[in-house]
């Protein structure tokens, strides 16, 4: 019990110092789709899903139920990608749409398939909560789309950053800019064990 109220109070340090740091550094990205994580769990798959984000310049992150989050799988990205907190998802559903914003459900079983459809060039993807989902009645909101990423095996189940990367490729593939209008990208100091010098 003590250890995980310890644990609890670290997240919370460390992701208030991100969230200042992001206060200062964070600008928007170059691209214009945002990402809607509804009630994520706040240990590893948030800060994964910034690393992502970062890497393919999302607009910004909206979090709804969140109040913290385990910054460390971020790998520093939550500096740089702006976000903004929500109480409840109807909040964060009005703001997206008074700003042109076409919202758009990941879950399983839907006929509407990922890579088979084109993407709004202002999308919003929701990812729900890993065990429980969305946290809304989808019949509340019947403008919002909802879409399935195609999957071949038993499972048919994909961890929640893995599926928001997807996504956001996916999104790149139809909307991204060229890569000369990013930040330039920096070779790996070693890119294979070959590649090592070997000190003797």
């Amino acid at each position: 019990m003590v250890r995980r109220y310890n644990k609890r109070v670290d997240i919370a340090a460390r992701y208030e110092q991100a969230r200042r740091r992001n206060l200062i550094s964070a600008t928007p990205g170059l691209h214009e789709y945002i990402l809607v994580l509804d009630g994520l769990k706040p240990d590893f798959n948030i800060g994964k899903i910034f690393r992502t984000a970062d890497a393919f310049a999302a607009r910004e992150i909206h979090l709804i139920g969140v109040n913290a989050f385990n910054p460390d799988s971020a790998k520093g990205s939550v500096r740089w990608v702006p976000f903004y907190h929500h109480e409840d998802f109807a909040s964060c559903y009005q703001t997206l749409t008074e700003k042109g914003y076409m919202l758009t459900v990941l879950e399983p079983g839907c006929s509407e398939l990922l890579g088979s459809c084109s993407l709004a060039k202002r999308s919003a993807f929701v990812m729900g909560h890993e065990e429980f989902g969305i946290s809304f009645a989808r019949e509340d909101y019947p403008d919002i789309k909802a879409m399935s990423i195609p999957q071949w095996g038993h499972v048919q189940s994909l961890n929640v950053s893995v599926a928001a990367s997807i996504v956001m490729y996916e999104y790149i593939r139809q909307h991204g800019e060229p890569l000369s209008k990013g930040l330039s990208q920096k070779k790996a100091g070693v890119n294979s064990r070959s590649d090592r010098s070997v000190v003797r």
